[in-house]
């Protein structure tokens, strides 16, 4: 671990839950936002098992990309956080990835195009205040877990087939017949899609989607 003032930089996911596995368990507010789960702790089962333990009694925000709720899984995994006492909220614009501790300690993620991702546990308390107002612009602009995933439920059954559509280059007029439904919806539905993966065109569907694990 490289210490620069009061700015630690840690490399990899092992050493970043082994230098501050007790920083969690000693915090009562922690907030995260993150693309998708895999990020922090759902890479760490057994870290992930331990986190939903210690939801109850603690003030738990968590703020994510819709990407989330296309797979039943890890949709599943936030409604069970949820129903433990987590506030969970979507936000469809990006979001740094980061988690907050007790509004004191603010760790940030780093290019996950490396090939050992970094992150930066920052306790300098100006710099902790300056992230925690973006999260809080974020969370505020953000939609609950319950009312989002209410719409999103249609394009979660319909994810499947969508992605095989546009992986294959399938015309949307075939698509939309094979689906049901006018070819206006069905291009309103791939927007909402291309949305949900964080993406901004049709071409950015496959590789987006294999990392989500959706394909």
């Amino acid at each position: 671990m490289e210490l620069v003032s009061d700015i630690s930089l840690i490399r990899g996911e092992e050493e970043l839950f082994d230098r501050t596995a007790h920083l969690f368990v000693a915090a009562t507010d922690i907030a995260c936002a993150a693309d998708d789960l895999y990020t922090w702790a759902l890479s760490r089962p057994s870290l992930t098992r331990q986190g939903e333990r210690l939801v109850r009694g603690k003030r738990i925000r968590k703020l994510y990309r819709p990407g989330v709720l296309l797979n039943e899984q890890t949709a599943e995994h936030l409604h069970r956080l949820s129903g433990f006492g987590a506030q969970i909220r979507i936000g469809t614009e990006e979001i740094n990835e980061t988690i907050l501790l007790d509004e004191r300690v603010a760790i940030m993620a780093g290019d996950e195009g490396k090939a050992v991702r970094s992150y930066s546990v920052i306790s300098r308390p100006e710099l902790v205040q300056g992230i925690l107002s973006l999260f809080e612009t974020a969370w505020l602009a953000a939609t609950t877990l319950e009312t989002f995933d209410a719409r999103f439920a249609d394009i979660r059954k319909e994810a499947p087939q969508m992605l095989e559509f546009l992986t294959t280059g399938c015309k949307d007029d075939k698509a939309a017949k094979s689906l049901g439904m006018g070819v206006r919806t069905y291009q309103r539905r791939v927007s909402e899609l291309l949305v949900a993966l964080g993406v901004t065109s049709r071409f950015q569907v496959d590789a987006r989607a294999r990392e989500l694990g959706l394909l």
